[in-house]
């Protein structure tokens, strides 16, 4: 599998940036900048625009960096002509569909923005600074180059630094306005990226550089990779202190398939000696309604020479005081211990079907766990729930063991079934 690292530690996020960094890992970058230079056709109000990739030093470090010429007479454009002119170039250029619903998507996030800033509809936006054809230069130019990475086939995975998103104020349309942009400020609500304030008080983290990021699938966890092949770039702006140096690595992962399953577990246990075991069967009870993933009773013998038993619970780690209270609470224990591990846990679904015994149906539901690699699903069990086949005994007068018999039956069928999507 590749990987796509991308590291904005030291630079934020614009669009031409990223832009610039992507064409660093390509062959024949040239090649793409041309037909980006053919944008201007797409789009009315354009009296002169040219590309160029250039190689510039920041911090004694070449990198790459989009050199753009625009002469434009609008810079009020409407949504409408911004998503014809977009979807027009990509269709004569033969995008994707994959390509043009992640352009398309990224121009809508700074339009929904910018509607959900100003209390309007998004038709009636109109995107002042945005509006240029430099965005449309971002969105088509970052969607060609993931185009011939791979990312759209799924066959590149993407994980993304902690990104600064500057400080101070910015001069925009509407006024100084606080930084992070107020448009910028929408689109990283809810988008799962990582950001931190400053660490400098300027903008470093543009509106199209963070719906860029925001409508890609990545992680945010650093990756285990061999490096192919890595990019510097720049944007247009200089600091004092800071390199504003953007970095963008290539590889291949080094990752497990089941690396991606781990997380992290909570174990907490205290002894008891002094407590019945009607206590102990309250608190099990008890723990049932809680946040518990798991509750063992673990017979002991203390140091005092008295029987006693050790209570395991296992929990997400955000819910482990609230256990721990629970605990104190029932039993009187003096001391808790909890330790936090990592575990594997592979994904899982559940199936409900119907199972006939002596002529009636039966809901049950079956739990079909799988490890997902790139391109398939890997078995792991298959197990009817125990609560039905409990509850089908019941309703019948059948043992456990019989019921478990007729829902043995199904397994082929899941199996077969899952061997199918795969």
């Amino acid at each position: 599998m590749k990987i796509l690292y991308i590291d904005t530690s030291n630079s934020g996020m614009s669009g031409d940036m990223l832009l610039a960094g992507l064409l660093g890992l390509i062959e024949n970058p040239d090649e793409l900048v041309n037909e980006l230079n053919e944008i201007s056709k797409f789009i009315s109000g354009i009296v002169n625009f040219k590309v160029n990739l250039a190689k510039v030093r920041r911090s004694g470090i070449e990198a790459y960096q989009l050199e753009v010429t625009i002469n434009e007479k609008k810079d009020h454009r409407s949504t409408k002509t911004l998503k014809e002119a977009l979807n027009a170039f990509m269709e004569e250029k033969k995008y994707s569909m994959n390509a043009t619903n992640y352009a398309n998507n990224v121009l809508d996030s700074l339009i929904t923005a910018e509607a959900d800033v100003h209390g309007k509809l998004a038709e009636e936006i109109h995107l002042h600074e945005l509006s240029s054809i430099d965005t449309l230069l971002d969105i088509l130019g970052v969607t060609r180059v993931l185009e011939i990475l791979g990312v759209f086939r799924k066959e590149v995975e993407i994980s993304i630094s902690n990104l600064p998103l500057g400080g101070g104020t910015v001069k925009t349309a509407h006024g100084i306005l606080p930084v992070p942009a107020p448009a910028t400020s929408k689109i990283i609500e809810n988008s799962g990226i990582s950001v931190h304030f400053g660490p400098i008080d300027n903008e470093l983290t543009t509106p199209t550089g963070a719906a860029l990021l925001r409508n890609l699938t990545f992680t945010c966890e650093k990756p285990h990779m061999t490096v192919e092949k890595s990019s510097f770039s720049t944007g247009q702006k200089t600091f004092t202190n800071f390199p504003n140096l953007f970095r963008i690595f290539y590889g291949e992962s080094l990752t497990n398939n089941l690396e991606k399953y781990i997380e992290k577990i909570e174990i907490i246990e205290t002894d008891v000696d002094d407590v019945s075991g009607e206590v102990i069967g309250h608190l099990m009870k008890r723990l049932e309604s809680e946040n518990v993933l798991d509750v063992q009773i673990i017979p002991a013998w203390t140091k005092k020479r008295r029987p006693s038993n050790i209570i395991k619970v296992l929990c997400s780690p955000e819910h482990k005081f609230e256990i721990i209270n629970i605990l104190l609470d029932e039993l009187g224990t003096l001391g808790v211990r909890f330790t936090t591990f990592d575990r594997v846990c592979v994904e899982r679904i559940y199936e409900n079907i119907e199972i006939e015994i002596n002529g009636t149906n039966y809901p049950i539901r079956y739990k079909i766990s799988y490890i997902k690699t790139l391109d398939q699903k890997q078995l792991v069990n298959i197990k009817p729930e125990y609560e039905d086949l409990n509850k089908i005994s019941d309703l019948t007068g059948l043992s456990l063991k019989k019921v478990q018999m007729f829902a043995q039956e199904k397994l082929k069928y899941f199996y077969q079934k899952l061997i199918k999507e795969m």
